[in-house]
């Protein structure tokens, strides 16, 4: 996941919705770095939801079973725009096969993809996302091939922590406002301190080499970032002893939320005893 992504992405990811646990980190990394377009396995909607927090209000949604759907893929496809396929089965329609396999033609300047028994053009700015609230589906391996196929099934661990925030949210308000507003801080320095890292190394190369050490404009840039790092350093740490007397607190309620996930987890297990389940 370091590779892929670091902390001020993982700290954008967080304020835009995404569950904090390291299995839904490690999905988001995969669906920004892949090359073909993500299918998620999202029956609890989690990616969904973290995606339209992502894309805004951007983004147009449609599902196969909609009609006239194929005119709005066509539309955004000429538009450049962020497309999200919902509730896919596990058949996708046969004629979304060139575009999920990139079958791109070059055609003057751009290019052209061919839906149904039309050429369509496609901008470069165009996005696919596709999310199926199937529990288990099972894809052809053409499917497999032409998407990377993400599995946002909600782990135990983290369904235990989104529960744990959801009882003390309950039992204790306040203390969880504080939480949340902890958690949005630290990602908010975790964010800043990137980009005063993304500035400082933009002034240093767009600096004449010549002439670095008489340019007053940068080493005065230089001791405000200096100083702008420092400070958000000692907010972090800050920030980290009193979210982690929280975090104490919060444990008293922990043996409620594993029952609860738990019980989950047994329950939607159940087909496996009976497939009346």
């Amino acid at each position: 996941m370091a590779v892929l992504s670091t902390l001020s992405d993982q700290a954008v990811w967080k304020t835009q919705g995404l569950p904090a646990d390291r299995v839904s980190l490690e999905n988001a990394a995969i669906v920004v770095s892949c090359k073909r377009y993500p299918l998620l396995i999202d029956p609890q909607l989690q990616g969904i939801k973290w995606i339209k927090g992502k894309e805004g209000t951007e983004m147009v949604s449609i599902q196969l079973s909609q009609k006239n759907w194929q005119t709005k893929v066509q539309l955004a496809l000429q538009a450049g725009s962020i497309l999200m396929i919902e509730s896919i089965g596990e058949q996708i329609d046969a004629i979304l096969d060139p575009l999920l396999s990139r079958q791109f033609v070059k055609k003057g300047r751009g290019y052209t993809v061919k839906l149904g028994s039309e050429d369509v053009d496609i901008m470069s700015t165009f996005k696919l996302y596709l999310q199926t609230k199937l529990i288990n589906p099972h894809y052809k391996p053409e499917t497999a091939a032409q998407c990377t196929i993400i599995n946002f099934i909600v782990t135990e661990s983290g369904l235990e922590d989104q529960l744990l925030a959801m009882v003390v949210r309950v039992e204790k308000p306040d203390l969880e406002q504080t939480k949340e507003e902890l958690v949005n801080r630290q990602n908010g320095f975790q964010i800043q301190l990137a980009q005063l890292e993304s500035k400082l190394l933009k002034n240093l190369s767009d600096a004449d080499p010549n002439t670095i050490l008489q340019n007053i404009a940068l080493i005065e840039s230089l001791e405000v970032t200096k100083t702008t790092s420092i400070e958000i350093q000692k907010q972090q740490l800050e920030a980290t002893k009193t979210e982690q007397t929280i975090n104490v607190m919060r444990e008293v309620y922990r043996r409620v939320s594993a029952e609860g996930a738990m019980l989950y987890f047994l329950l939607i297990q159940l087909n496996i005893v009976n497939h009346m389940y």
